[in-house]
Order: structure tokens, then C-alpha cells, then sequence
């Protein structure tokens, strides 16, 4: 029948337009998660050390981080469809650039700051063209939809990223990436464009302040173990006899409590403020953006530190690797999946908390079997307790986040999220590589000198050089760099060996952190609500404080 005929095509035609849009959305959920297996390769490859490593991946979050508000408001200013577009192309571009990176600068260029831009033009646009393309009563499912390609993502790029390494090279990743961008922009065409929401202004000194203080906090954090916290290491710069860390740190909160104060007088002005800052009053939104910091610090940590340890302290290839994180990958989509259609009406803030306690327990087993002389297995149960986790707070975080305002506010509440979930993760892989450097840095240095038998003058020597930190190097790595300082043999057993233990404590230290993480996130799990956004209220529940 012809009425039918209509509807099959337009279902049809839906199905095409959501696919896109969650292609669009593994996308860039891939590239958090798909290289980390691949560190090791990709410093040697492009020249650099886990260090350089570690700060293109802190830029690439932190760039999204700092631009995901002012990307949503510019979807609104210009059109959804047309962001999501200009988007894919910058991605693209992007991806492009970091795979033909001949160093650390061009892949800085591509992957922190083109792919960084790209992504924070993008994933604002697919919450309002999900709304423009999809009927109201299908929204629920299709929102559900997006999350699991992004569940799907973090789960499946250890995997991906360790067997491209390994069979061909990490470039393939992010030359795959261009070819999966062409075709979501080919079939972008069928995506309808979200309605405009009038004619909202950009805030330009909110967006200065925002990224300003973001980024010098985040940069702050990164180079710590480098520069020093308070004074300043051998070598280091210096500004007023202090480290630049302190004055970074210092000036992004200022900045951060100037953007309050600009938001407000913008506010009562009867201006446009880059958001409202009476969402931050929400008890209950500010508890599930803080649940989704604590989540993705742990998240970014873990990801950070482990495959160091399966790569360079073991020496496993990046496939190896990836194989070793796949307990992560199916508790995150056990729990994901599993807990809404298990328990749908269970309360948010007790799944939130067992989650926060499952992952306290894996990041707790890894640091209780990080010993010299331990394998790749003690890693296993440890990451399934973690993936188990990281899928129940995202089984629920973000039904708490959108719940906690009316709909007309949710694309403000989207780039809050976006914005706390990639902080997060640009946080936790500073903070967490910055610990494990200067953790390794100062074990290896009272190693070396507690040594008897390590000659006087290589002891001063390395205290020298260590003071300033080093990279965490393979047992391979450090051999060729004594070889060629010119360290007889013996000795450089002596040092190797000491290094095997200073890289434990490093990462001991750097999981530390995790740990502490965690624990402050059930004090705030306070602020998540007991029952489930929408249903039935069996009693009085405490609304949430007012903005």
C-alpha cells in the first residue's frame, strides 16, 4: 500500500540519519582511546618520548575541553548541520595531518588541536540533529543509541588501534579515520537540520576566559613533573624565582572565577552569557558533572598508565596490548548495556556508587600487584572490576545530567557535559603522567645512590641528570642511551635494574592518584538522585539545592 510504502521509506531514511550520527559520534569517542596501546610506537615513530606522547593526547582533550561550549553556541549561531559539516572537514584534515607526521610538532598540529577542533564543532551538533531528525517518542532510543556507539568505541579502540599498529602501522588509524569521515560526510546529506533556536550571540570574553583558564590550569598540571611545582627544577624556567606550574595554576583559577563573575554581570544586564551560571546552582546537575570528572580522570589514568606497563615494562607488541585491555572492554559494555534493560528502575546514585567502589577495587588490585617480576595476567581482573564500573556510571550519569533542567536548556547542559567529561580525561592523563615521571625520577635517583655498586661518579652524574626527569624508557632504551654515554656494562646492568623498580614506583604513585579520584567521588555521589529522571515517586526525595 502506498501510506505504508511512505512509512518504510521514512523509517528507512531515519535509520541512515541516526547511523551517521552515531558513526560520527564512535568517531570521536575512538580517538581517545584507540592509541593508547600504541604510545610506545608512536614516540618512536614521530621522535619523541611517552612524555611527547602524553602532552598530545592531554592537548587533544583539553582543546575539545575548552571549545565544547563555544562550538554549541556556534551551531546555534549558524546552523547544526552546517557545524557538523565544518567539522568532519576539519577532523579530516586533521586525521590527515597526523598521519603523515614526520615529528611531535606536526602531530601536536593534527591530532591535539585540528582533530581537537573538529571534534568540539561536532559532537554538540549530534544532540540537537538527533532531536531535528527524530521523532520525540523515538528520541529516548536513539539518544541510547549514540551512547552505545560511544561505549563501543572506548571498548573497541585498544583493540583496533593494537592490531593496526602491529600488522601495519598506527598511521592506518588515523588514515582510516579520513575514510570513515568521508563517508559520514557523504552521508550527511540526508541529515535534516536541527530548528534554530533565534539568533543567540557568541559571548567572546566568556570564551576567552573559559579557554584561557582551562588551559593554563590543565598546562599547569602537565608540566609539573618537569618544571616543578613551587620551585623551579635545574634547567627549568623560572618567573619571579617561582616555577611557571604554581603562576599557570594560580592564573587559570583566576581566570575560572572571572568567568563566574562575567557570566553574572552578563546575565544581569539581560545579555547572552556563554551559559547560564544558574546551572552551576543545580545540586543535581553539578553532582552528575562531577561524577563524570571523577569517571573520566580514573578513565584517562588507567589508559594512560597500563599499557606502559603491558608495552614498555613487559615489552608486549600493541596487538599484545589491546588483547590485555579487553576485560576493561567487556565489563564497560556488560554493565552499559546490561544495567538500564536489567534494573531500569534501579536508583542512579546507588548504581553510580557501586560503580565509583567497583572501579576503587580494580585500581586497588593493580596497585597491590604492580611488583617487579609480575605479568601481564595480574592486569586482567583488575580491568574487568574497572570496565564494570565505567559502564554502570555511564549506564546513568547522563539520564541524571539531561533530567536535571527543562528540555530548552539541554544543548547548554550538552557542552557543560562535553566540556567536564573531556577536562576529565585532559586532567587525568596530566596529573597521572606528571606523578609517574617525577615518582620515577626520584626512585631512580635513590636507587642509584644507595647503590654499592655503582661507581661515585656515575652516582653524580645521574643525580644531576635525573633532577629534571626522565622519560619512562624500555630496559632497551636505557641500555643504548648509557651505551652511549659511554657506561661500561656492568654498571648499566646495575642502573637497568634499578630502573625495573623505579618504573613500578612510578606507576604505584600514578595509580595513587586514581585511587584518591575515585574515593573523593563518593563523597559526591551525595548529589545523585535516588530514583530513576521520570518516575514515579514513592515518597518526599530532597529536591536538589535552588540556582
Amino acid at each position: 500500500m502506498p501510506g505504508m510504502s511512505t512509512t518504510s521509506t521514512a523509517a528507512k531514511g531515519a535509520g541512515i540519519v541516526l547511523a551517521t550520527l552515531a558513526a560520527a559520534q564512535f568517531l570521536m569517542a575512538l580517538d581517545s582511546s584507540v592509541m593508547n596501546v600504541s604510545i610506545a610506537s608512536v614516540a618512536e615513530d614521530v621522535g619523541t618520548t611517552v612524555t611527547g606522547v602524553q602532552t598530545a593526547i592531554t592537548l587533544y582533550t583539553l582543546v575539545m575541553a575548552s571549545l565544547m561550549i563555544t562550538g554549541g553556541k556556534l551551531g546555534a549561531m549558524f546552523g547544526r548541520k552546517r557545524m557538523f559539516v565544518l567539522g568532519i572537514v576539519i577532523y579530516a584534515c586533521g586525521s590527515l595531518t597526523t598521519a603523515i607526521a614526520p615529528n611531535l610538532t606536526v602531530l601536536i598540529l593534527g591530532w591535539s588541536f585540528l582533530e581537537g577542533i573538529g571534534a568540539a564543532l561536532i559532537m554538540p551538533a549530534v544532540v540537537a540533529l538527533v532531536a531535528g531528525n527524530v521523532p520525540p517518542a523515538g528520541r529516548t532510543a536513539a539518544y541510547g543509541l549514540i551512547a552505545a556507539a560511544a561505549a563501543m568505541a572506548v571498548a573497541a579502540g585498544p583493540i583496533i588501534g593494537g592490531f593496526v599498529t602491529t600488522s601495519f602501522s598506527w598511521r592506518w588509524v588515523f588514515a582510516g579515520e579520513v575514510v570513515v569521515a568521508a563517508a559520514i560526510l557523504v552521508l550527511s546529506r540526508r541529515v535534516a537540520d536541527a530548528e534554530p533556536e533565534g539568533r543567540p550571540h557568541l559571548d567572546l570574553v566568556g570564551v576567552a576566559l573559559s579557554i584561557a583558564g582551562l588551559a593554563a590550569v590543565v598546562l599547569g598540571f602537565l608540566k609539573s613533573g618537569s618544571w616543578g611545582w613551587v620551585t623551579p627544577k635545574p634547567d627549568a624556567p623560572e618567573v619571579l624565582g617561582l616555577s611557571p606550574v604554581i603562576w599557570l595554576i594560580s592564573g587559570g583559577l583566576l581566570c575560572l572565577w572571572l568567568l563566574l563573575r562575567w557570566l553574572h554581570h552578563v546575565e544581569d544586564r539581560g545579555g547572552e552569557p556563554l551559559f547560564a551560571p544558574g546551572l552551576l546552582g543545580n545540586r543535581r546537575l553539578t553532582g552528575g558533572l562531577s561524577l563524570f570528572g571523577v569517571q573520566y580522570f580514573m578513565q584517562a589514568g588507567v589508559f594512560f598508565t597500563i599499557p606502559l606497563f603491558l608495552s614498555i615494562v613487559l615489552g608486549l607488541s600493541a596487538f599484545e596490548t589491546g588483547l590485555r585491555l579487553l576485560p576493561l572492554s567487556i565489563g564497560l559494555l556488560a554493565t552499559a548495556i546490561g544495567v538500564p534493560r536489567v534494573a531500569p528502575h534501579a536508583s542512579p546514585r546507588r548504581v553510580v556508587r557501586i560503580g565509583t567502589l567497583l572501579m576503587l577495587a580494580g585500581t586497588a588490585v593493580l596497585i597491590s600487584g604492580l611488583e617487579v617480576g609480575a605479568n601481564a595476567a595480574i592486569v586482567s581482573l583488575p580491568l574487568l572490576l574497572i570496565g564494570l564500573g565505567i559502564g554502570a556510571m555511564a549506564s546513568q550519569l547522563g539520564a541524571v545530567v539531561v533530567s536535571a533542567v527543562p528540555e530548552d536548556e539541554a544543548p547548554a547542559v550538552g557542552g557543560l557535559q562535553n566540556t567536564v567529561m573531556n577536562l576529565g580525561a585532559s586532567m587525568g592523563t596530566a596529573l597521572v603522567g606528571s606523578l609517574l615521571i617525577g615518582a620515577l625520577s626520584a626512585s631512580l635517583a635513590s636507587g642509584v645512590n644507595a647503590n654499592p655498586a655503582i661507581p661515585q661518579s656515575v652516582k653524580d652524574e645521574a643525580s644531576v641528570a635525573l633532577a629534571s626527569g626522565i622519560p619512562f624508557l624500555s630496559d632497551a632504551q636505557l641500555e643504548e642511551a648509557l651505551a652511549g654515554a659511554g657506561v661500561d656494562e656492568a654498571t648499566t646492568a646495575e642502573i637497568v635494574d634499578e630502573n625495573e623498580k623505579a618504573r613500578y614506583d612510578g606507576l604505584r604513585v600514578a595509580l595513587s592518584a586514581v585511587l584518591l579520584v575515585g574515593i573523593l567521588g563518593l563523597f559526591l555521589s551525595g548529589a545523585i538522585p535516588g530514583r530513576q529522571p521520570g518516575a514515579a515517586r514513592a515518597g518526599p526525595e530532597p529536591e536538589p539545592a535552588a540556582a
